[in-house]
């Protein structure tokens, strides 16, 4: 303090309001030092408050940091002149830095096309890097009572105070969404419209003191709790595009997401990707793939990562070859295909597994996720699903995550970053630690790779092609897979007919010119309606032909 009594506290607390200022001062004991170490550091006015007795010394580290004005206030001994230049050069950045904003999210919607590239969008808004995991962190959850949404909120039970459900979404399941609403009591609640009368009595029939949430059905309900005021952060576990309106409308809202649909992004990647600069929110990936690349990713400077490399278990036919799946059941193929030999999914997501649908997505995903290019977005086969994805680097290092298969991991990650929560998390099939598996005993302590046969998996190849083609592409393809799989599962198409059909409408949106290049919101969800219509077409094309 007593180095501050030229100009007081006064000059002290303007310098350190100052943009890229601190207050840290460690070698006051040597005024001048200090004086000058923080003029060449380009911190002038904290240079000011180290040498009060070299006004000449003071004044030419201020100078050459580009603050003449304050220079020369401070040579002049005229303290007045001084705090007025610093208030002056204080408003002159904030003014700046809201320019330089304005201007990034007017370029961001003029030239949509610049994000084509793709970009880091789990590396905006995430700088942080303390390991104390957040204390009653208030959540919302669109589709809590499907696999994503009961495995989080079995986190939530496992660790409690680190976070708080405040909104919860779901579909149809009401008896499950009941049994929530009386564990967890959230301020707002919403399902599928057909079934909202039933949720009401429901929670009327709980009879909890006091207890009045808001209740609400169908997109409105979904965005209601998308943007519910108490809730930090969204995590969006709702199957397919019907995910993309609440989740663009929680990032306008301010809300952090934590993405369990792949959809959101692979359909509206173009619209979505420079909302993240825009308003400020930060994009944590829950799918075990691409959490396990952000895992892989911590430390890594920016343009270290040459490639990225997506493992996939092939799935439940990954043993057959296509020429023995030709000449089987299709009735036992669509059976098989909803079930999966390491993971414990919904049933859309085994099919997409069963085609490798999921992995072609995934690319899609990961370049908007990490603006990567698909050429250096790589699809591998690793049966054992003990490596959940890799990174390689420009110098050839291989960073790999591992672990059981198992979603809980990558949600506590994605809901407790950048902390390393102390959790028990046993394989969720037998129950073994992961420390049984480095024993080496049976199928355990084994890795294998290999590249999968296009041939036999062609929903990865059409994916790329969709990705590259970019614009409306990857929703056209994304809402035919799923009325595919739709199809599928109520018999209406054989399990092998499904890349077909994908195929098929992806040619029809060329020829119709379906394919928007720079798209809008109204052009994704267009694309998802017209594409999903058209797979119908294709389907009775085929039956007629």
């Amino acid at each position: 303090s007593s180095h501050l009594r030229r100009f007081g506290a006064s000059a002290c607390a303007a310098a350190c309001a100052l943009p890229g200022t601190r207050c840290g001062f460690v070698n006051m004991s040597s005024p001048m030092a200090f004086s000058m170490a923080a003029g060449a550091a380009a911190h002038p006015v904290a240079a000011t408050l180290g040498a009060p007795r070299q006004p000449a010394i003071v004044s030419a580290a201020m100078a050459a940091s580009r603050w003449p004005r304050v220079a020369a206030g401070w040579e002049a001994g005229n303290a007045t002149s001084m705090l007025a230049a610093v208030a002056a050069v204080a408003a002159a950045q904030v003014a700046s830095g809201r320019r330089r904003g304005a201007r990034r999210r007017g370029a961001a919607r003029q030239a949509g096309s610049s994000w084509s590239g793709g970009r880091n969008l789990v590396g905006t808004n995430t700088k942080e890097s303390s390991n104390v995991p957040p204390k009653d962190k208030k959540i919302a959850i669109l589709g809590s009572t499907g696999s994503i949404g009961t495995q989080t909120l079995d986190i939530c039970r496992q660790h409690p105070g680190l976070c708080q459900p405040v909104a919860l979404a779901a579909g149809k399941n009401v008896r499950l969404l009941l049994e929530q609403v009386k564990e967890w009591r959230p301020l707002v609640v919403a399902c599928d419209a057909s079934v909202l009368d039933e949720l009401k009595a429901g929670v009327a029939a709980l009879g909890i003191p006091g207890y009045a949430p808001e209740l609400l059905s169908g997109q409105e309900g979904q965005i209601a709790v998308a943007t519910c005021k108490e809730a930090k952060s969204v995590v969006t576990g709702i199957v397919g595009c019907a995910g993309l309106i609440p989740t663009i409308e929680a990032i306008k809202a301010g809300k952090d997401i934590a993405l369990a649909n792949k959809e959101t992004l692979i359909a509206g990647g173009p619209v979505i990707a420079p909302m993240f600069e825009e308003y400020g929110v930060s994009m944590l990936p829950v799918d075990s793939e691409h959490s396990a690349i952000f895992q892989c990713m911590q430390g890594v400077p920016k343009g270290g990562v040459k490639k990225i490399i997506l493992t996939g278990s092939g799935g439940t036919f990954r043993d057959m070859s296509i020429e023995e799946m030709k000449a089987t059941d299709p009735e036992v193929l669509r059976q098989r295909s909803t079930t999966h030999p390491n993971w414990d999914m919904g049933a859309k997501i085994t099919v997409d597994s069963s085609t490798m649908m999921n992995k072609g997505l995934e690319v899609i995903e990961a370049h908007w996720l990490y603006g990567i290019d698909y050429d250096n977005i790589e699809v591998v086969i690793h049966p054992q699903s003990i490596v959940h994805s890799a990174i390689e680097l420009q110098d050839t290092a291989v960073l790999m995550q591992t672990g059981w298969p198992d979603m809980r991991l990558p949600i506590l990650y994605a809901l407790s970053f950048p902390a390393r929560v102390p959790a028990d998390l046993p394989n969720p099939r037998d129950g073994r630690n992961f420390d049984d598996w480095w024993k080496g005993q049976g199928k355990d302590g084994k890795l294998s790779f290999s590249k999968p046969d296009l041939e036999k998996y062609p929903c990865i190849a059409l994916a790329y092609k969709a990705g590259r083609r970019g614009g409306t592409m990857p929703a056209i393809l994304s809402a035919a897979n799923e009325r595919a799989v739709e199809l599928l599962l109520s018999k209406k198409i054989d399990f092998l007919e499904i890349p077909g059909v994908l195929e098929a409408v992806m040619e029809k949106a060329e020829r119709e010119g379906k394919v928007v290049a720079t798209p809008t919101l109204d052009d994704i969800v267009e694309g998802d309606r017209w594409a999903r219509e058209v797979a119908d077409v294709v389907v009775q094309e085929m039956r007629s032909a």
